[in-house]
């Protein structure tokens, strides 16, 4: 299955996603990335950690297919893939409580849980 041109998620494991997920950092980052693109610098603004750290967190999302970095210009700009979780997403909804409505309360409850930024 190629839900979007520039990932194959048929090739992406579920270790791989939810090893992704397993760190804070990521997750805050994908929170991030909600609210929009950024560049690297803003992604690595609210860290207080090394560029190279960030850049770490980056390439792992990116290689789970959660998110995408292009070049635009001398900036490096993240995004959101949402396809990314399609992977995982299937996974849950096979125990029967992850159905697409159930998402707008998984939402609330990450945000509950300080998981992910509003």
């Amino acid at each position: 299955m190629i839900v979007n041109r520039m990932v194959d998620y048929s090739e992406i494991s579920l270790d791989t996603v939810f090893s992704a997920l397993s760190d804070a950092t990521r997750r805050s980052i994908l929170g991030q990335l909600l609210e929009g693109d950024q560049s690297v610098k803003q992604v690595a603004e609210p860290y207080s950690v090394s560029m190279a750290m960030i850049s770490k967190h980056l390439h792992i999302l990116e290689r789970a297919g959660l998110i995408r970095c292009n070049k635009k210009g001398r900036k490096k700009i993240c995004q959101l893939e949402p396809e990314g979780l399609v992977v995982a997403s299937l996974w849950m909804q096979g125990f029967g409580h992850f159905s697409p409505e159930g998402f707008d309360k998984l939402e609330s409850s990450l945000l509950e849980l300080g998981l992910i930024d509003e």
